[in-house]
């Protein structure tokens, strides 16, 4: 594995040689991450800088750069850091549902603590072991569903990105209080006056309960996801003893 990504891969997985000669270290990887994670998770990614790092372990950039050579690489290790690995256990009687909903929790949880991993962690990029950690429990979660090994794969890719959507929504949102209830009332008002040009959407909002809901987008979301799951796996329960004769 080369590339632009060959230094990544080294400080993720190693292994790490120390010096046979020089000063002895003064700093190591996992200091260095859990430094770069607490000026993110208080003034975000985009702020966050070598120079702001090295201050905040009290040594120089250049002592820095003797560990990590880049900014790409240091955001590599916080991600790391900061989501793995999965603390997801599954308990005896488990099933494949629960699991995923456990998964998913947690998930959302981690992203809450490190609002800035959402931007950290999209695109093409290598994965560490802690955040591999997390891919590796949802494919296995449906392990014995009759899912091949992409519809799994698959799966977890679909609800991360719920759980991403329903977590940067509650990011934008923060700061503004209870923007989704201001919105709601405004959009009763328009529909109100122009409800005649969105019949659908007048008649679904003013429908007993029509207007609550905003906040249960995530449990809504989940549970449409599994139960589309629930739906697949149980064509390939039934598929399977067919495609034996």
């Amino acid at each position: 594995m080369g590339g632009d990504h060959t230094e990544a891969v080294r400080l993720l997985w190693g292994p790490h040689p120390k010096p046979a000669r020089g000063p002895r270290p003064t700093l190591d990887l996992d200091r260095i991450a859990r430094a770069a994670v607490e000026l993110a998770d208080t003034g975000g990614l985009a702020d966050l800088s070598m120079q702001r790092v090295a201050a905040h372990l009290g040594v120089t950039k250049m002592a820095l750069y003797r560990y990590v050579p880049g900014k790409a690489e240091l955001v590599a290790l916080m991600v790391d850091a900061a989501v793995g690995p999965c603390p997801v256990t599954p308990e005896p009687g488990d099933d494949w549902r629960t699991q995923l909903r456990d998964w998913a929790a947690e998930l959302f949880a981690a992203f809450e603590r490190h609002p800035w991993a959402l931007d950290a962690t999209v695109g093409p990029r290598v994965l560490g072991p802690g955040e591999l950690s997390w891919l590796e429990r949802a494919v296995a979660a449906l392990d014995g569903t009759g899912l091949s090994g992409t519809e799994r794969m698959d799966a977890a890719v679909l609800l991360s990105g719920h759980v991403r959507t329903i977590t940067q929504q509650a990011r934008a949102a923060a700061p503004a209080g209870n923007p989704e209830a201001q919105l709601g009332a405004i959009l009763g008002d328009l529909l109100a006056e122009h409800g005649e040009r969105f019949p659908a959407l007048r008649a679904t909002l003013s429908a007993p309960g029509g207007a609550e809901g905003q906040d249960q987008a995530w449990e809504f979301g989940l549970d449409r996801i599994l139960d589309g799951l629930a739906v697949l796996i149980e064509r390939r329960t039934e598929a399977g003893p067919r495609t034996k004769k």
